[in-house]
């Protein structure tokens, strides 16, 4: 499956139905501070790490200029929020070169302009000042961002339940997994409503079970 194919397929899942696709808790995702900040969009694209240096923001707009439009700018401030690592003419840029969002583990401030220029930002919080400038930094590199370790092209689904990571080598099982997950979740529901019978779920085992049965239909 190609790229633009798998995000558009990924648009159509919550961050929690694919989590449930990696199975036995194996999934990624970043700390819950990192939640959403401007607009309501959700985010999903490819990553493209910027590792910074803790209250450094310099750098940035380089990583502006080399992503790819689609991308997600992921900005691992090492939890800084003291100054921000992101402002609306940032905000203003990202829209112009068409990124998919920004994901900042640390602050960002400017929220009114930001909401104007449209880009979701996932970050920690909102501050009125801004982090150093210095040119310092690595562009595209690996990086680990909120907790979660994060390579460039991985990709991003960020939404009102948090922010996932996915690798490009697991991407279509998870999704897979996860249409099965929501299929057998559908199939309890039906029956809960033709029945009237009250069916929770009471074990890892039940869910294997409903999710090989849907498996067999897929």
């Amino acid at each position: 499956m190609e790229s633009e194919q798998i995000i558009e397929k990924l648009k159509t899942f919550t961050t929690s139905e694919l989590c449930d696709g990696f199975g036995n808790g194996r999934y990624r995702t970043m700390d819950y501070h990192i939640k959403r900040q401007v607009t309501n969009k959700n985010i999903v694209g490819r990553a493209y790490p910027v590792d910074t240096p803790y209250g450094i923001s310099g750098i940035i707009p380089n990583a502006i200029l080399d992503a790819k439009e689609g991308d997600v700018i992921i900005v691992a401030g090492k939890g800084f929020c003291k100054g921000s690592f992101w402002g609306d003419h940032r905000s203003i840029c990202a829209a112009k070169k068409g990124l998919a969002g920004v994901v900042i583990d640390g602050a960002f401030r400017d929220k009114e302009g930001c909401e104007e220029a449209g880009v979701p930002i996932f970050a920690r919080c909102v501050v009125p000042g801004s982090a150093g400038k210095c040119q310092q930094g690595k562009l595209n590199t690996p990086v680990v961002c909120g907790g979660a370790e994060i390579n460039p092209g991985d990709y991003i689904v960020a939404d009102v339940n948090g922010v996932v990571v996915i690798r490009p080598d697991e991407v279509e099982s998870v999704m897979k997994n996860a249409e099965a997950k929501i299929a057998a979740e559908k199939s309890t529901i039906q029956k809960m409503e033709e029945t009237g019978e009250i069916l929770p779920r009471h074990s890892r085992r039940d869910d294997r079970e409903r999710i090989r049965l849907s498996l067999i239909h897929i």
